[in-house]
């Protein structure tokens, strides 16, 4: 990859521009991260993977609305678009990029992924909206060149398309059939008389050294650096398995040794000129569950409600000893009388580092600037993580003597947990507007929400803290429509609204709209 995108790509279009050979691509493909979404590392790889064997990018960046993309496909004559995202909203934008494609009637293929893409998606969501043309699943950038070869083949394309198309509808059969779903769900009331019910009597929660907001301005960046967990960077490179046994992993290890100097020298180079300006706010609240929500004073009183959260429970029947989870049980119930707390967080490690990359990509060196932003997602990571070990410590001193190495904070060895919305606990990214509006995080730490809850600059955390010992990470799994229709009454949503934001959780199948 480095010497591909170091050095051939200069050379290839020298040589186009010499010999006017740039009608001599193998295709030209448009490629965008869709809108409301602003993770492009993945897509960035694909894209200089495909340059680097003679196809035409045209890549479009971030937050591309519908009409950005289609215009430009039809300008540049595009024989194939690619979409790419990671955030969940991400898949129903999709599903709107292939319903105009019919509706203008495009006939080339489409391209997807991203990390919460799949091949059931695609077969099931997209390619239904695209009748026209064929929607296609790209499981990673190792399989793009042979994916896209085989779609632009003077002599196999319409076979490849056939065969990509029987598929889907077989597969889309299938989901039809049931096989899609996870069999029996509790009922909402079921799960609920099953909920996880600590002792409370007699349990006092540490309260927080304050109440309010903690500002964090240009954090130190070395120290940053002790925090790191590599695996997560490996795994965005497209290499399969832990730091630090990928290094001398049979396959992938001399891959992995080479990436890893230059991501090591890289970030000599981030610390020493300052490209990245770490920013981050905490805040710490009075706090109380009321059902399934998470009830906010304005102070110790608590007769002022500041904000509510509101959490899904797993519905998964249970057998045995085992409970169904929500995050609104780590905290005290309010008939308790029990005082407890709930913390907040968001930081970022983006700032400055667009700047970087573009100067990279100036100087036709999109390794560097694939890099540099694989790296500040680290960075940030590693901040979430600095971060909470000192409220643990300091701030929130329900830990004050941990003494846990980066290895077990890797392992999540610490009391208390950091969920975040929009992953597996609390699946609904919705709830970050209200923890954004309590941060001010705009103001405070230069990360703003876009308008499918992605945050901006990329490289951004933002979540909870509870600190209950017993409290734990967990999936909320498949819910039921009993469950939707409750949570869309608390949160003052339609029913069709809750179903978009919690599409990839339903058990169900929405009502077509009419």
């Amino acid at each position: 990859m480095k010497q591909a995108v170091a050095y051939l790509l200069p050379y290839m279009e020298a040589e186009r521009q010499a010999s006017g050979a740039a009608a001599k691509a193998n295709g030209k493909i448009v490629m965008a991260t869709v809108k409301g979404d602003v993770h492009d590392i993945g897509k960035n790889i694909v894209g200089v993977v495909l340059q680097c064997n003679n196809y035409e990018v045209v890549d479009l960046g971030v937050m591309a609305p519908a009409d950005k993309i289609l215009d430009a496909a039809r300008r540049e004559k595009a024989d194939i678009i690619g979409l790419s995202g990671l955030i969940t909203p991400s898949l129903d934008e999709m599903c709107t990029v292939a319903a105009e494609m019919q509706r203008q009637e495009f006939d080339i293929p489409l391209l997807i992924g991203g990390a919460t893409t799949s091949k059931i998606h695609t077969a099931v969501k997209i390619a239904p909206n695209y009748r026209k043309g064929q929607a296609v699943y790209v499981l990673d950038a190792s399989r793009a060149v042979s994916v896209v070869s085989g779609l632009l083949s003077e002599d196999h394309r319409a076979a490849n398309i056939d065969a990509v198309r029987r598929e889907y509808e077989e597969i889309a059969s299938r989901h039809a059939r049931g096989s899609g779903r996870e069999g029996r769900r509790a009922t909402l009331a079921e799960a609920r008389a099953n909920r996880f019910a600590p002792q409370w009597r007699g349990y006092v929660p540490q309260r927080p050294a304050f109440l309010g907001l903690k500002v964090f301005d240009d954090y130190d960046l070395r120290e940053l650096t002790a925090y790191f967990d590599w695996t997560p960077f490996f795994q965005s490179w497209e290499l399969a398995g832990r730091y630090p046994a990928i290094l001398d992993d049979v396959r992938v290890g001399e891959a992995a040794r080479n990436l890893f100097s230059d991501a090591k020298a890289m970030l000599e180079r981030i610390i020493a000129g300052n490209w990245i300006q770490p920013r981050g706010v905490i805040g710490f609240w009075p706090a109380n569950s009321i059902g399934d929500d998470v009830c906010l004073f304005s102070d110790e009183t608590r007769r002022e409600r500041r904000q509510v959260f509101h959490f899904l429970r797993q519905q998964m029947y249970r057998t045995e000893d085992k409970v169904n989870y929500s995050l609104a049980d780590f905290i005290a119930p309010l008939e308790t009388g029990v005082t407890d707390y709930l913390g907040l967080f968001a930081v970022t490690a983006g700032h400055g580092i667009e700047e970087v990359a573009a100067r990279f990509q100036a100087q036709q060196d999109d390794y560097s600037a694939i890099l540099v932003k694989a790296l500040a997602d680290r960075f940030a990571e590693a901040f979430a993580e600095h971060l909470h070990q000192q409220v643990r410590r300091r701030f929130w001193p329900y830990a004050p003597d941990e003494t846990l190495d980066n290895a077990a904070l890797i392992r999540e060895e610490y009391r208390g947990i950091r969920p975040a919305p929009g992953y597996p606990a609390c699946p609904d990214h919705t709830e970050k507007r209200a923890l954004f509006d309590l941060l001010r995080a705009e103001d405070n730490a230069g990360v703003r929400l876009t308008e499918n809850f992605a945050m901006l600059p990329a490289a951004s955390v933002s979540g909870f803290y509870f600190s209950h010992p017993d409290s734990c990470y967990f999936g909320v799994g498949r819910i039921d429509r009993d469950q939707v229709e409750d949570y869309a009454a608390r949160k003052g949503m339609t029913l069709r609204e809750a179903e978009r934001w919690l599409a990839p959780n339903l058990n169900y199948t929405p009502e077509a709209v009419s």
